[in-house]
């Protein structure tokens, strides 16, 4: 098939995952199109059936804001009549999937009919697509979609309860590519950054509120307290200065390393002990997934589709969303026993591998003919 994926080409879950199936398609034979403003992040490699198509906005001083929608939509019409695409996938909601429908208008009066499928992420359904500004366009955009899916069950549900959904929503859970994420030997690296030999817990994301990563914090406040063991903060975001205050104040900052975003996620992840992601809000929970994939057992939040992925008492332990004590219990508890530890470790990567690309990719090329037959 010839496919057109369409995403944001960001370090956050939905561009993450459009990126990782855009490759992996590619993989398995098929010509994949991304078609966005800008590289996405993990398309960091040259693949002879990979293409990309940048959007250019149009910078004019009648604008107060950027036209990205209607360049976007011309963009997507030119690539899909030139390159023949078979079918179009939008990841996130808003704005993608109102600017595939307008497509498909402007392709039909020219006799070229484009299937599109959408994939909803969570905040595209949660926090913003849920707000009356943007709710009734939302609404329509997937319900004139010729397929849709979601990341988790609960994410299904969220949309269901949300808006008034006429089309059926398939669930096709993330995924993890074994080829990438794995348990690799670090031990250097891990001396590096744990010197004496502590436990290293580590958190990544956007640090945005709904991430909770002051609790990430306090968590590891209690645990260093028995157990010797530094911190490691993956990511930037909005309330990175917030948590580095936070840090001064408790005077932890001697054992956390913020450090960024970083691509390089995995060899992060292949030197540490415990994963931390104590989310409000979380659809699916990749970043947990990719730790898992590495060996990481993870302490979670119930939010979402986590408990979906990270089972309670074999992966790692769910707790309730601010239950800052029984996760730093749950996380001596695991520091402190190695048997324990690496019995989790080792249940972190069975559960993982339920996720694996190659199980998932099919699911999604068959839903793929599924619609295109209509």
């Amino acid at each position: 098939m010839r496919i057109g994926i369409v995403c944001y080409p960001t370090f956050g879950g939905s561009g993450v995952v459009a990126t990782e199936l855009g490759l992996g398609l590619a993989k398995r034979g098929h010509e994949v199109h991304f078609i966005t403003y800008k590289r996405p992040v993990r398309l960091s490699h040259f693949m002879t059936n990979i293409y990309y198509h940048e959007v250019n906005a149009l910078d004019y001083p009648l604008f107060e804001y950027t036209p990205y929608d209607t360049t976007l939509a011309s963009k997507l019409v030119d690539v899909i009549k030139f390159e023949k695409i078979d079918l179009l996938h939008v990841h996130y909601a808003i704005p993608h999937a109102t600017i595939a429908f307008i497509v498909k208008k402007i392709l039909e009066t020219q006799g070229i009919r484009i299937p599109v499928v959408t994939t909803l992420h969570g905040t595209d359904i949660t926090l913003v697509g849920a707000d009356p500004s943007f709710a009734p366009v939302v609404e329509f955009s997937i319900n004139q979609s010729d397929g849709v899916t979601a990341v988790s069950r609960d994410l299904k549900d969220d949309t269901l309860r949300y808006f008034n959904i006429s089309r059926d929503i398939r669930v096709i859970y993330n995924f993890i590519d074994f080829d990438r994420f794995r348990k690799i030997d670090k031990e250097h690296f891990k001396k590096a950054l744990a010197p004496d030999g502590e436990k290293i817990l580590i958190h990544t994301s956007n640090f945005r509120k709904v991430k909770r990563v002051d609790d990430v914090i306090h968590i590891f406040q209690k645990v260093i307290q028995q157990v010797p063991c530094k911190l490691l903060l993956i990511g930037d975001g909005p309330e990175r200065q917030r948590l580095e205050e936070i840090c001064r104040k408790i005077k932890v900052c001697e054992h956390v390393r913020f450090l960024g975003k970083q691509e390089a996620i995995e060899e992060l992840l292949a030197v540490s002990d415990l994963f931390l992601i104590p989310s409000e809000n979380e659809s699916f929970g990749l970043a947990a997934l990719e730790a898992m994939a590495c060996h990481v057992p993870v302490i979670s939040s119930n939010a979402g589709g986590l408990p979906e992925l990270n089972l309670d008492g074999t992966s790692g332990f769910v707790h309730p969303v601010g239950d800052i004590e029984g996760m730093a219990a749950s996380a001596i508890r695991l520091l402190k026993d190695e048997t324990l530890l690496d019995q989790y470790r080792k249940q972190a990567f069975e559960r993982a591998r339920e996720f694996d690309i190659d199980k998932i990719l099919p699911q999604y090329e068959d839903y793929y003919m599924e619609v295109m037959k209509g």
